[in-house]
């Protein structure tokens, strides 16, 4: 209309968010082989989404619940799923929860509470420096651009020629921050890589943390899915609790719960004092009124039945076995159809791996043969998912990836 400004007309598009866009494509492929190895989100042997036993049991109790009412929550949360979450990542015997040492604010999923913990930090406390693993999940250099940290740097972490942790760069990158500088760390089943540090890396990561004076922020987007032990996968944290660091744990039930588009998630946090609790919650509800205003029940209120109520607790334990052990059979067969052909190159990264990703090294050239040719869907990066991997499409993935390295080697 005439007399009025274009707002709008000299907006450029942005990009498409690569793992959904791949979705998409996939969707609309007819191809009768075609393979989704991109979405990040566990599959059933019969490619299918899994909705747990477990949680239709707890949704079937919460829809016969008439006390039940859609009232606001606490600005910070449920207080039940707030506590039962942070007993899973820290354990019932922690000393830290014995000690009033621990709190935690409900998040719209790990992705929400990664962007509070990093408000927190620029915003309150003036630490301006991030820095992240490289390669590392995407949205971490994204959140932190949003809230305009200055300095965003990576530490090393991928060793692409030997398909391991890069653990010689790594401390090195860390012995060389500047103090004050915070370090996002991944509990476990690294997300691109699915490579996790050893114990005694660990040690030697959390030395280094201790003497360079820089903060530890743990994202713990997948646990139970690394190893199917929800205590052993959550070690790396516990054990910067155990050795006197305070911490912050963005946490996600998205994956071990299967409540993808719940957004259910937390910021834990653990301090030296229980006397700074009350500060930090009180910042924090500031930043989530400032964000979302108040977080969405339902999807706390499964988790907190599940966890609280011992007999489904079990149950779901049992479910998140169940899961990480068709990844690692995956894993395993992947593994031995490759070989199988004598694929070139080495695999055994294939099975070192943990998690429900791959690194799988392949390059650039050959992701986009495959996704072109193949009709099999994976990010160009070479990261697959491998609850796609299925006894049924083994082969054919397989036998796809051994023509693209050995068709494509530049």
């Amino acid at each position: 209309m005439a007399g009025h400004t274009n707002w709008f007309g000299g907006l450029e598009a942005a990009p498409p968010i690569e793992v959904f866009a791949l979705t998409a494509s996939y969707v609309e492929d007819t191809h009768e082989k075609k393979v989704n190895l991109g979405v990040g989100a566990y599959r059933t042997e019969e490619s299918k989404p899994w909705v747990l036993p477990v949680v239709r049991q707890a949704e079937t109790q919460l829809a016969q619940n008439t006390t039940l009412n859609h009232e606001y929550l606490p600005v910070a949360g449920l207080p039940e799923f707030r506590a039962a979450a942070s007993r899973l990542l820290l354990g019932d015997d922690s000393p830290a929860i014995k000690e009033k040492r621990v709190d935690a604010i409900q998040a719209i999923g790990g992705t929400g509470a990664v962007r509070i913990g990093l408000d927190l930090f620029i915003s309150q406390l003036g630490c301006d420096t991030l820095y992240v693993s490289k390669p590392t999940w995407g949205n971490h250099k994204g959140i932190a651009k949003s809230l305009r940290y200055p300095n965003i740097r990576e530490y090393r972490y991928w060793d692409a020629k030997n398909r391991c942790v890069d653990f010689a760069g790594w401390t090195e990158d860390l012995k060389n921050a500047p103090e004050r500088a915070v370090i996002l760390l991944h509990m476990c089943a690294h997300n691109p890589t699915g490579m996790d540090p050893t114990q005694d890396q660990w040690k030697e990561i959390a030395k280094i943390v201790k003497e360079r004076k820089l903060f530890p922020f743990f994202d713990c987007a997948y646990q139970g899915f690394s190893s199917g032990d929800l205590a052993k996968d959550a070690w790396p944290a516990r054990y910067f609790v155990q050795e006197g660091f305070e911490i912050l744990a963005a946490q996600s039930f998205s994956k071990n719960f299967g409540l993808y588009n719940e957004r259910i998630g937390q910021l834990l946090f653990v301090t030296k004092s229980a006397e700074d609790l009350p500060k930090i919650r009180s910042q924090l509800v500031m930043i989530v009124r400032e964000t979302w205003s108040n977080p969405p029940a339902h999807g706390a209120l499964v988790v907190s039945t599940v966890l609280n109520t011992p007999e489904l607790c079990a149950e779901w334990k049992a479910c998140v076995k169940t899961m990480a052990d068709r990844i690692q059979a995956m894993r395993q067969l992947l593994y031995s159809r490759l070989k199988a052909h004598n694929t070139p190159g080495t695999w055994e990264h294939i099975v070192n791996q943990s998690g429900m990703f791959s690194y799988t090294g392949l390059n650039v050239a050959q992701s986009e043969f495959l996704i072109k040719d193949k009709h099999i869907y994976l990010l160009r990066d070479g990261r697959i998912n491998m609850c796609g991997v299925t006894t049924a499409n083994a082969e054919y993935v397989a036998a796809s990836i051994h023509e693209a390295v050995t068709k494509i080697t530049a």
